[in-house]
């Protein structure tokens, strides 16, 4: 799993207990997930389809850093599956995990689905090639 962003938890973030609001880290895994996709599959027509299971496993506070792990789980001719971990950057604590994350190419002027051209397989030794410093 690569860690690739961060954020820092803003008053405007907290909910009524004075934590990370569940649909903010929501809000946030959407776009970090899609962000990372983009990279991925080299386009930005995308959509999310699916977002599996979320497990909520410890608070971030106000002016905690959490960072955003994504990993490639699945490629399919049209859609690429992650997995999203957000950890607290100091401690490393997981405040959540969001699994089974499936963003689907589609079509500019149809919103079809369209193939995307990518491997699962590219993709890891694309990755491979990015954490030596090659690309």
């Amino acid at each position: 799993m690569r860690f690739l962003s961060r954020r820092l938890v803003m008053p405007n973030d907290l909910n009524y207990a004075n934590s990370l609001f569940g649909g903010r880290a929501l809000e946030w895994i959407d776009e970090e997930s899609a962000i990372y996709a983009i990279c991925q599959l080299e386009t930005n027509q995308l959509v999310t389809k699916h977002i599996g299971e979320i497990s909520f496993e410890s608070p971030a506070l106000q002016g905690d850093v959490v960072e955003f792990g994504l990993e490639t789980k699945q490629v399919g001719r049209t859609s690429i599956t992650v997995t999203c971990l957000v950890r607290n950057k100091e401690t490393k604590k997981t405040i959540c995990l969001a699994d089974d994350i499936v963003f689907v190419r589609v079509d500019r002027e149809t919103r079809l689905p369209v193939a995307h051209g990518k491997t699962f397989d590219e993709l890891q030794a694309r990755a491979k090639l990015e954490m030596k410093g090659l690309i």
